[in-house]
């Protein structure tokens, strides 16, 4: 509800969203080949190879959702979106038949966390029965079956949300949590944890639900008294009889004759009116929007944004302080969206990848020997960096010099600053460049000799006048 009535509470959440994942985190395959004994060409040639063939699974809708509404990239931003919101979202995978312009099987469904819950005679809407008991004599903890040692085993989702109105009777499906043949997961749960035994995830804004609620409920307090207020323009004051209520209308603006009726009273540029007398006319002064209602709102943020790690003026986007205020302000809000960033990687990106990168290997469209029986070989393989948007720059200037007196003085790399400047890869760039200057040199010497064969030939100079006798 505050998502979709609160803005503050929308801003917090597409923040999230936006700095976090962005377009999309981009697969950048950086395998180990010290640990496969490869050469740097070979290394290079094969990350090229599995970035394509990633490419070629992740960048369509119908080749890796099961539902064929995103890409691999908008599930990514479904998901960053759908964890906050509901506290935790689930990935299920899913296998469908393989084609020979879509070769690969692996589908992804998202799964709302309501449909994930305890199996219960009703369906599981009972608001007592978060706890059960499985057919196998496991606890059942909000959906989620966990064993005598309380590792996660299974996960049971239902087939209609709670308290949804269908014909349709609720079923639950029991999906263990691994494949016992593959090791694989069946299902991802994406969920941050705050609490040691959690096993179900808790909203974003649950902290500062309360707060934000009473936010909206101020703003549309404002909003209802300015429009009210903006309806009184005069008063008239009379001791005369008040039963015929005279309240007349407003003149407009193609009537040029004031009325003479006693009880009309109008207003327009340039009218004259008589009044009665014991008649007075006074005009309400307004008093909303109120002064202080952008100091307590900016207050409020304040506190709200330091509960999320999100600041006040990024929360706002409303950036009014000095560049090193500003900058502090992103610098900090930076340190969480990288953590969030890499806890995305580990929960969602690089299991997916783990998946895929089995089938491309089992079908053979990878070879990678060593793959599906060691252990170290696979896990040389599967080394892998997702990158995803930057940060801002309030000084573009400032930040390409802090830039290059790092890499100058050794701490920092060439690679690492392009993809913290704009996510770039410093190597891509270079064999660009190296195109691109190629091509420019080529161009810069046809100009040069078309201007030379067009030239006009120089005429001769007069010869000088011979000087005045005089």
């Amino acid at each position: 509800m505050l998502y979709m009535a609160a803005p503050i509470a929308t801003a917090a959440l597409k923040r999230q969203r936006t700095n976090v994942v962005g377009n999309g985190l981009r697969l950048k395959s950086t395998i180990n080949r010290e640990v496969l004994g490869m050469t740097p060409e070979a290394a290079e040639k094969l990350q090229k190879q599995i970035e394509a063939e990633f490419a070629l699974w992740a960048e369509r809708k119908d080749s890796c959702d099961a539902t064929g509404i995103n890409d691999f990239y908008g599930l990514q931003q479904l998901a960053m979106l759908a964890w906050p919101m509901s506290g935790d979202c689930f990935c299920l995978f899913r296998r469908y038949e393989s084609t020979k312009m879509q070769p690969y099987s692996l589908r992804l469904h998202l799964l709302e966390a309501d449909r994930v819950r305890t199996p219960t005679a009703d369906g599981g809407i009972t608001m007592l029965s978060t706890t059960g008991k499985a057919a196998n004599g496991n606890p059942i903890y909000d959906g989620v079956e966990v064993d005598r040692n309380g590792r996660i085993v299974a996960y049971h989702i239902a087939n209609t949300y709670p308290f949804q109105n269908t014909l349709e009777p609720t079923k639950f499906v029991r999906v263990e949590a691994y494949g016992k043949e593959t090791g694989l997961p069946n299902i991802l749960h994406i969920m941050d944890s705050e609490r040691c035994e959690q096993y179900r995830g808790v909203p974003y804004l649950a902290q500062v639900m309360e707060p934000l609620l009473q936010m909206r409920r101020y703003t549309e307090a404002e909003i209802m008294a300015a429009i009210v207020q903006s309806f009184f323009t005069a008063f008239v004051k009379t001791e005369g009889d008040t039963t015929e209520m005279p309240f007349g209308e407003p003149a407009s603006t193609d009537v040029h004759e004031v009325s003479k009726d006693p009880t009309d009273y109008e207003m327009g540029p340039g009218n004259t009116v008589i009044m009665e007398p014991g008649e007075d006319v006074a005009f309400g002064s307004p008093t909303h929007p109120n002064t202080g209602f952008n100091v307590f709102m900016r207050a409020m943020c304040e506190q709200v944004g330091a509960a999320l790690e999100e600041p006040a003026d990024l929360l706002l986007m409303s950036f009014n302080s000095s560049y090193s205020a500003s900058r502090g302000a992103l610098l900090e809000a930076w340190k969480a969206f990288k953590m969030r960033r890499e806890w995305l990687t580990k929960s969602f990106c690089r299991p997916v990848f783990e998946a895929w990168m089995t089938e491309a290997v089992a079908r053979g469209r990878i070879i990678a020997p060593g793959f599906l029986t060691d252990p170290l070989i696979r896990q040389a393989y599967l080394q892998s960096e997702w990158i995803g948007p930057s940060q801002g720059q309030l000084d573009p200037t400032k930040e390409v010099q802090a830039a290059q007196m790092a890499v100058e003085n050794g701490f920092s790399t060439r690679e690492a600053e392009a993809i913290r400047l704009n996510g770039s890869e410093y190597a891509s760039n270079v064999d660009k460049l190296t195109s691109e200057n190629e091509r420019l040199r080529k161009a810069n010497g046809a100009n040069a000799q078309n201007t030379q064969t067009v030239k006009p030939p120089t005429e001769p100079e007069p010869e000088p006048e011979p000087p005045d006798d005089e």
